[in-house]
């Protein structure tokens, strides 16, 4: 029987809950954990002149043809992916019925590099038209899990054109639709200082009274692609303020593989997610964003899958590759730009997390006391454990029943394990 507090101890430990008040609500209101929710395993950047209402559904039949075309069978996709012909069989089928249902997670159309300038009457035509195709997918019940824009940034040359484009889309979208959807994403790119930040914070301030929405309504994700948004003049972590900057708006951090590269002076040639100056970008990105409940995106590759069957094949066994190596480092999400590298993302995606499932199914289930085991995990890597299910559930990797059955609890049980703030009590 434990004894009773030693004089003096209550009264010392009361005063340091004075002490650290403070400390303890920042720590909670910049670092609330994982917030739950379904993150996309990809998204889908199409230049907002080519999008339009069912675009989703006609990647997937693209997708689906493709593989038919270049891959018939199991083996012939292993042999052009690299990835083993088992893992291949297995996922193969869930890979099939993806395209199918969902081939598209998250849509984005591009007001940006991907678009290009043609000038304010073309592209308010075409703001008007991406606005309206994505109301009447949503009308449909057709819509992408997310979808949204990315519009050009807060630098001096495309600012003006920017903030016409975004209020100009929200404006349409809420007459067309009657409400801003839960699922909207904006992507605002081109960051070089901390004030742009701010300011982006400012517009949604003001853009939430004009179009009479609620305070906070518009959130935002931060493309990280130029050196000032990784480090500031001083040295200090730059991405880091930003996220504080964004006032609790700021979703998502994406890092743009090609302007960072090229800012950091490396040639054309070597310019990918997977260079060393890529890794470095994105670890103080990771860092940055651990615990604040801002999701991570990695880039994507340039080399398109088109042409002969050879040209394609070696631009799939590259996308599994990098796709495969952003998820070991903890990297969820990529970028796709053409129809026939959505097999790849799924193929790899569901690989990867169909390969963790066994192992990580054992060992949770000893942690939660259904089996004996041969290993001793903590509060901390069990949730690592349950989030690596939670993302494979989400995304379509594994069924639930498969899981329930390796575990012992269901898809719920292992949600609210995943997302468990780490020094919570079990």
């Amino acid at each position: 029987m434990a004894s009773d507090t030693p004089p003096g101890l209550s009264g010392l430990a009361t005063e340091l809950d004075s002490r650290l008040a403070e400390a303890d609500a920042r720590l909670d209101r910049e670092y609330p954990g994982d917030q739950g929710g379904r993150q996309p395993i990809h998204s889908v950047y199409v230049p907002a002149d080519k999008v339009g209402a069912a675009l989703a559904a006609d990647w997937g039949a693209k997708a689906l043809a493709a593989l038919d075309e270049f891959a018939p069978k199991a083996a012939d996709l292993a042999a052009a992916t690299g990835i083993g012909e088992a893992a291949v069989a297995d996922a193969l089928p869930l890979v099939r019925g993806k395209l199918a249902r969902e081939p598209i997670e998250d849509l984005r159309a591009d007001f940006e590099d991907g678009y290009g300038s043609p000038g304010d009457e073309a592209e308010d035509r075409d703001v008007l038209k991406v606005a309206r195709a994505f109301a009447s997918d949503l009308a449909k019940g057709e819509a992408t899990p997310y979808f949204g824009i990315r519009m050009k940034g807060m630098e001096a040359a495309g600012r003006h054109r920017g903030v016409r484009t975004l209020g100009m889309f929200l404006g349409t979208l809420l007459e067309e639709h009657g409400s801003l959807p839960d699922n909207l994403v904006l992507t605002l790119p081109k960051i070089t200082s901390m004030e742009q930040v701010e300011a982006m914070v400012w517009l949604s301030e003001r853009l939430e009274r004009d179009l009479d929405l609620a305070q906070g309504r518009i959130r935002f994700e931060l493309q990280i692609e130029t050196p000032q948004s990784i480090l500031l003049p001083d040295g200090t972590v730059a991405v880091s303020r930003m996220i504080q900057a964004g006032q609790g708006r700021v979703t998502a951090l994406h890092y743009g593989t090609y302007d960072y590269s090229a800012a950091c002076g490396i040639t054309a040639a070597h310019q990918s997610l997977a260079h060393p100056v890529a890794d470095h970008a994105k670890s103080v990105m990771q860092v940055a964003a651990a615990g604040t409940g801002v999701w991570l995106s990695d880039g994507g590759s340039n080399i398109m899958p088109a042409g002969t069957p050879e040209e394609v094949h070696s631009a799939w066994r590259l996308h599994a590759g990098l796709v495969r190596r952003s998820l070991e480092r903890g990297f969820y999400q990529g970028w796709d730009l053409h129809p026939n590298q959505l097999p790849i993302r799924y193929l790899a995606t569901y690989a990867f997390y169909r390969e963790a499932f066994a192992p990580a199914a054992a060992r949770l289930q000893a942690y939660l006391g259904h089996a004996a085991g041969n290993v001793v995990d903590e509060p901390a890597t069990a949730q690592a454990l349950a989030s690596v299910l939670a993302r494979g559930l989400r995304c379509g990797a594994l069924e639930e029943p498969e899981v329930v059955d390796a575990c012992g609890t269901d898809a719920a049980g292992i949600e609210a394990l995943a997302t468990r703030r780490v020094g919570q009590e079990q």
